[in-house]
Formats: structure tokens, sequence, C-alpha cells
């Protein structure tokens, strides 16, 4: 996809990258009717949310972190400091959690891995007018 990484502190946080995406999605959300302009900002959140958490939880922390529009679609990255690779956990009713990566998956048009050094970047595109 391209779109730039911007640099922010480790120190960031969910809440951070959950402002950002508020800030960045608005302008998609213009001229879109109300319904389609909810859920885009809703997935956004929730991805932007699962993706900065699962960074901080499992990837050492986050490297950096970046949300940009492109072509009538969100672009949300997110790099950590591991190499290891998301996982689609199996259900089990006795554990909490371990739905992230599958939601994820579910609310992105698309989502790619790109391996770096010590560690990755996630990107996920969501549709500024999809209707899943």
């Amino acid at each position: 996809m391209g779109a730039p990484l911007m640099p922010l502190t480790e120190r960031m946080t969910c809440s951070q990258a959950r402002a950002e995406i508020s800030t960045t999605v608005l302008p998609l959300c213009e001229g879109l009717p109300y319904h389609q302009a909810r859920r885009l900002r809703e997935d956004a959140l929730l991805v932007a949310s699962e993706l900065t958490a699962n960074a901080l939880r499992h990837g050492g922390g986050i490297a950096r972190f970046s949300a940009c529009t492109h072509e009538h679609a969100l672009v949300i990255q997110v790099s950590d400091h591991s190499s290891r690779q998301p996982l689609l956990l199996p259900h089990d009713p006795a554990m909490p959690g371990g739905f992230g990566w599958l939601m994820v998956r579910q609310l992105a048009r698309s989502v790619s891995i790109e391996q770096h050094g010590a560690g990755k970047t996630i990107t996920a595109v969501l549709d500024a007018g999809s209707s899943r």
C-alpha cells in the first residue's frame, strides 16, 4: 500500500491510537449515509485498538503507528518489536479473548504483515463505503 509510517514514542497507548483514528476517519465519513459512517468509525476504532493492544501485549511495544486515508480507504499501520506472527486461535469457551486477530481480518478489506529486522508492521485497510 505504501502509506507512510509516522514514528511515535514507544509509550503510545491504545487510547492515543483511538484518538488518532477518530481524527483520521472523519474526512472519509463525510458524505456517507449515517449508518455507513458510524460502521466505518466503529470498525476503525476496533481495528486500531486490537492492533495496538496486541503490539503492547505480544509484540514488545509499539514501534510506530500510522493512520491515513488513501483512495476512499483508511490505512492503519502498527509496527512492533517482535517477528512473531499473529495467530488465529481455536475457540475455547473456557478461555476469554483470542478473537482479536480474527476480528481484524474480518473488519478489514485487506491485512498484510511485513517483516523488518526484529519486528513487523501490520497494515489493515478498511473501505470507506463497505457495507459488510
